[in-house]
């Protein structure tokens, strides 16, 4: 399974193209990190290829699946989860009731809620233990791991992540990455976008860079990082 993306040209308006022509291909089981400076279309690329934008030129399939017009409530059902910038959970709500609303495609079927319970909790402890607390009572960290966590209620096949440590302070950074690494470990095929380049470099296996809205760079990560001062200087 692998995500593919084409020759995408995309935007906000008809007059102005934020993404001229962007290639991008995410590998099964591995993370994928998209860096670049201000405006170069990163966020714009994830919206994209989530279906919040539709592309003018260009195509997007995953696994041999075209995407390219389907809407964000399709998603889900092909598989693919995206994390929003900024925080999205509901603070009044429970963390369960929160994680509740990532199944809702799952229907009623009672067992399948249950096993997606079980491995959310699984995977995250510490949000089992906070289960019938509302969700507005935990740290930053806690809320952006309970946003990773209901992402993969429907045991998704790729994550989308749009600056998973926006807002956050270093040491809630660090526990954000340290549960997107046990996600890397499981396999899952996750796509980043985060200015945070320390730290998404360090858990990425290839690395694209974006500028003015074009592929500029790309390469392996350990290829990648050698080359990464120099990259960042054509950005200023």
């Amino acid at each position: 399974m692998a995500l593919e993306v084409k020759g995408v040209v995309a935007g906000y308006s008809r007059e102005v193209a934020i993404l001229n022509g962007v290639d991008l291909h995410a590998a099964d089981g591995l993370v994928t990190l998209i860096l670049g400076p201000n405006g170069a279309g990163k966020s714009t690329l994830l919206k994209t290829i989530y279906g919040y934008l539709r592309p003018r030129a260009g195509e997007i399939r995953f696994d041999g699946q075209d995407l390219t017009t389907l809407a964000p409530k399709d998603m889900l059902r092909h598989g693919v989860a995206y994390l929003l910038q900024g925080g999205s959970v509901f603070p009044a709500m429970s963390v369960e009731e929160n994680l509740a609303l990532g199944g809702w495609i799952l229907g009623g079927g009672r067992g399948s809620r249950e096993a997606a319970f079980a491995a959310v909790y699984a995977r995250f402890p510490r949000l089992k233990e906070r289960r019938r607390m509302a969700a507005g009572l935990l740290s930053g960290g806690e809320q952006r791991m309970l946003e990773i966590a209901r992402l993969t209620m429907t045991g998704p096949r790729i994550l989308l992540l749009d600056e998973p440590s926006v807002g956050l302070m270093p040491k809630l950074v660090d526990e954000v990455y340290a549960e997107i690494a046990k996600l890397k470990a499981e396999k899952f095929t996750i796509v980043i976008v985060d200015q945070n380049v320390k730290k998404a470099i360090e858990i990425a296996d290839y690395v694209y860079a974006l500028r003015l809205g074009r592929n500029s760079h790309q390469g392996p990560q350990r290829e990648f990082k050698g080359r990464l001062p120099e990259i960042v200087k054509e950005w200023l």
